[in-house]
Order: structure tokens, then sequence, then C-alpha cells
């Protein structure tokens, strides 16, 4: 009897994981690309409000770190790497996000 307690629970948990990762996949999605010398392409995203997807790609030759203070966000990536953050802002405005490795350039999350 614990077996198929611990089966059901773990069965649940997959589904729970599972759900999470479709409703992940079926946000609106953007892409944020790292350049060489802390560059961001775009270096200004519009976006509209509520939750969405934003796919990071360091296509430098060293470690980034995607950072929004007003967002509370953070990601790092070594080099070469691609991940995302999903993000949920509800009012329209401007954020500002840098690279924690490159802290002197910045780039702007706008919000429509």
């Amino acid at each position: 009897m614990r077996w198929s307690g611990l089966s059901g629970l773990m069965l649940c948990l997959a589904l729970s994981l599972s759900s999470a990762t479709v409703q992940a996949d079926e946000l609106p999605t953007y892409t944020l690309t790292f350049k060489a010398g802390g560059a961001f392409d775009p270096a200004r995203l519009e976006v509209p409000a509520g939750r969405f997807k934003l796919i990071l790609v360091n296509e430098s030759h060293e470690p980034v770190e995607f950072e929004s203070l007003p967002l509370r966000k953070e990601k790092v990536l070594g080099p070469g790497v691609t991940s995302f953050v999903v993000i949920k802002v509800s009012r329209p405005g401007e954020y500002p996000f840098f690279d924690d490795f490159h802290p002197d350039v910045k780039g702007t999350l706008v919000v429509k």
C-alpha cells in the first residue's frame, strides 16, 4: 500500500511539472541575445503586458547574467548557453535590465 501511495504522488508530481512546461511553451515568446562585450540584441525590447517567456541566448565566449532589479529576475548563462525566464508584468512601463558581468551596458524592457 505504501508503494501505491508513493506511485500516485510521483504521478501527480510528474503531471503537474509537465503541465507547467506546457504552459511555459504556450506563452508569447521573445528572444534576447547577449553579444561579445556585453551588448544586447535588441537593447530595447517591446512586449505586451502580461505573462511571457524571454529566451536568453549567450552568443559570447564568456559568462553573462541577465538581471533586472525592478522585475526581480536574474539568470546566469555560460558561454554558448541558451535558457529562458518567465516574466509577468501587469503594469506598462520601462524596466531596465543589465548583464551583471558588464554592468555599464544597459537594456530596457518596454511593457505596453
